[in-house]
Order: structure tokens, then sequence, then C-alpha cells
């Protein structure tokens, strides 16, 4: 098919399923929603480049063919077994897939944590028949104890109470700790709670983080010593993430090694917005762990963890 110029693209926004990814056609004129392992393809339905699909013209003919995943090791969750490059649902609540051994996934249920508010003095979680994710209700209390619900996340000031248009200036900003990075090498998620924002809510905020690159190499430990907390900065890199690349170049510091059993993770990070530019021409922002200092210690995550991982070591204080 032609291409045709200027483009002309929809007007209606691109609605692709849970997990799919927006790239453009071969024109390089239109985003269409991806193509996925084992569908049919062609250049102006390409695959996924982010799962490491390409499409194969050498089955089918008449300028068709098909997603196949470049190789990879394969994952094995609960038993079964996924071909690298494989999307999968195993629960209704999660939209997975399999990438060299490695599985990561996005909830398809939101699971924001909501305090009491004006608007909503209790809120509350509710399951609904033939529906597969909780949704919340707002239970609508006396006018008399309205505002004394809500006061729990608010500053206690006896002259007035908040107004509902002024919460962000009453809001007593509540944030839990960054959680451990979900992989011990590569790129990862690390994730918490704040209700730092206009509504005062409770709300799960994520971050990139990278412990170590999968290919650093082991330092050597000094005489006496049996662990490299932080081995010095190589030289300067690009962060990869879903195919894209960080528009400038870091030095990041990164956790090393131990000989005894041991294994060292963040223990002081900081974080701050790094931009992506992928290869349709999009840049986005997102935020990343830059590691301060690390600790050694017996508390190991698993081996072999991914994004599924429920290692929970928390790290001490994050400074922005």
């Amino acid at each position: 098919q032609a291409c045709t110029h200027p483009c002309q693209c929809p007007s209606q926004p691109l609605q692709c399923p849970a997990g799919t990814s927006h790239v453009l056609d071969a024109c390089g004129c239109c985003k269409v929603c991806a193509r996925q392992l084992g569908e049919l393809c062609s250049l102006q339905k390409p695959c996924d480049h982010h799962k490491g699909l390409y499409c194969d013209f050498s089955r089918i003919h008449r300028g068709s063919g098909i997603c196949l995943a470049h190789e990879g090791a394969t994952c094995d969750l609960l038993g079964r077994i996924y071909h690298n490059g494989e999307s999968f649902q195993p629960t209704c609540k999660l939209q997975c897939i399999c990438m060299d051994g490695a599985i990561g996934c996005i909830p398809l249920c939101s699971d924001d944590l909501r305090l009491p508010s004006p608007e909503c003095p209790n809120p509350r979680r509710v399951k609904f028949r033939n529906k597969c994710c909780e949704e919340w209700v707002c239970e609508e209390g006396s006018e008399e104890n309205r505002f004394e619900t809500a006061m729990a996340v608010f500053r206690e000031d006896p002259a007035r109470k908040p107004e509902p248009n002024n919460l962000q200036e009453n809001c007593l900003v509540q944030t839990t700790e960054w959680s451990a990075c979900s992989r011990s090498c590569g790129m990862g998620i690390s994730a918490r709670v704040t209700n730092d924002n206009p509504q005062c809510r409770l709300e799960k905020e994520t971050r990139l983080c990278m412990v170590r690159p999968c290919d650093l190499p082991r330092e050597k430990t000094k005489k006496g010593k049996k662990c490299v907390r932080t081995p010095k900065p190589r030289q300067s890199l690009r962060f990869e993430f879903s195919g894209c690349t960080s528009t400038r170049s870091y030095r990041p510091k990164f956790c090393g090694s131990c000989t005894d059993g041991r294994c060292c993770t963040p223990y002081v990070t900081s974080t701050a917005e790094v931009e992506f530019r992928c290869p349709e021409g999009d840049f986005f922002q997102r935020k990343m762990m830059f590691i301060k200092a690390c600790s050694c210690h017996y508390d190991c995550p698993r081996d072999n963890d991914i994004f599924l991982a429920t290692y929970h070591r928390r790290m001490v204080g994050d400074h922005v």
C-alpha cells in the first residue's frame, strides 16, 4: 500500500488492548496497534518491537507475514511454560508477557488507595458480581461527621475546617518509602504510595530502577574485604527502557557484589526525571532511581527474580 503525503491519520484516539504498544506504520505517519506474537503483520501493521517481535515474511505470501519472537529463554509460571514474546493472562487482573526468561506484568485493575476526603468521607472497595475488579464506592455519612472523618489526613486546625476547594493547603502529606527494585539486575520498577496531590488521595507512584547492569563485571575485593558495596562508576551510558533510549548519558552508581553469600542492595537513593526517545520519534519522561549508597546483607532476594518478585526490602531515606 503506497504512502500518501501529507499523512492522513484517523481523528479518533487510538484504542489498543492493555499491554499493546502504539507504533508507527511503515510510512512513518500514523500510530497503529502493534501486532502480537502469532498475529498476521505487514508494513502497515508492524509487530510489537518493544517486545522483541519481528515480522517474518517467509511463511506467508502477498505482502503479509506473521509476528515471531527473536530466540530467547522461555518462562515458567506456576508450572506452565510460556515462549519468549508470548502474552498471557494468569488471572483476570493481570496481563503478562514473557521476555527472554523474565515475566513482566501490568495490572488490569486499578490498585489505587483512597483516604477519606470531604467529597468521599467513607470510601470502600466493593466486589461486584460478574466483574473481575473491585470498585470504589463512596458511602454517604451524616453532614455532622462528614468533615470529622476526613480530618484524618488534614492538619488539625480548631479555628476552621478544611474547605473542599482548599484541600492541598490543608493536606497532611503522607508518603511511604520506595519499595525494593523488582529486578536484581537490568531495568526494573520501584513503587511507593503518597497523597501528595491536589486531591490529597493516596495513590501508587512508580519509578524505574537499575541496581546493576546484568553484564556488570565482578570487581576485585580489597585484601581482608569480602564485599564491594559501590563499584566505581564506569564510563557514561544511556538507559534503555521498552525499546527507547535516554536522550542524555549518565554515570550512575551501581551496587556491587560479595564473595561470602551476602548481596548488595540500594540503601540511600535519589529520584530524578529521565527523558527517553523512542524509535518512532516520541519523547516521554519517567522518574528513575539513582543510587547514592548500597548496603550488603544476608536478606537477599531470590535468584532469577522477575517483575513478579515478592522481595520487599525497603530502602532508607529518598533524597530528591
